[in-house]
């Protein structure tokens, strides 16, 4: 699997599938998760709607994943995935890779051979920045997959050298 960073917005970078960080009620929020939405218009948001009136009444949980259509995105699909939020009380750091090998899974299944990431949980649910990166690394890195081109996209210079570390210390 070649892993790349790629700095800039996910709503733009064509490849297979692009993961958002959604919120488990998966009908769109802010950050990446309103980016997703708003850029690749009212075809997720209805795909979303479908889940969450059949498969996930009740919301897609932390650490799972689900693949919807990527409407107007340069993309075949979303993958939306619900990262843990970040409190030093509990370890969920658990929840934070399955995530990420959630995302991976769901890519196989829909045979998606590229894949771009954004750094999960790392913004309003408050995961270091740094430990955030690690575990996308980890995560990508341990994963049984056939996924060919991750592509880590970092939203930002702070991100990108979160990224960077974290690749090159792997």
């Amino acid at each position: 699997m070649r892993i790349s960073i790629v700095e800039g917005d996910i709503t733009g970078v064509r490849v297979d599938a692009i993961v958002n960080a959604a919120n488990s009620s998966l009908l769109g929020g802010g950050g990446v998760d309103g980016a997703i939405h708003v850029a690749g218009g009212p075809e997720i948001l209805a795909a979303c709607r479908a889940l969450r009136a059949t498969t996930l009444p009740a919301g897609l949980p932390p650490g799972q994943a689900v693949a919807t259509t990527a409407g107007r995105l340069p993309a075949t699909w979303v993958i939306h995935t619900v990262g843990p939020v970040y409190t030093s009380r509990e370890d969920r750091r658990p929840t934070l890779l399955a995530a990420y090998t959630s995302c991976l899974r769901v890519a196989d299944e829909v045979g998606a051979a590229s894949v771009a990431f954004p750094l999960l949980s790392a913004g309003a649910y408050g995961w270091p920045l740094d430990d955030a990166a690690d575990a996308a690394v980890e995560a990508i890195k341990g994963a049984a997959t056939d996924v060919e081109d991750v592509r880590l996209v970092a939203f930002g210079g702070r991100a990108r050298v979160a990224f960077e570390r974290a690749l090159s210390e792997s």
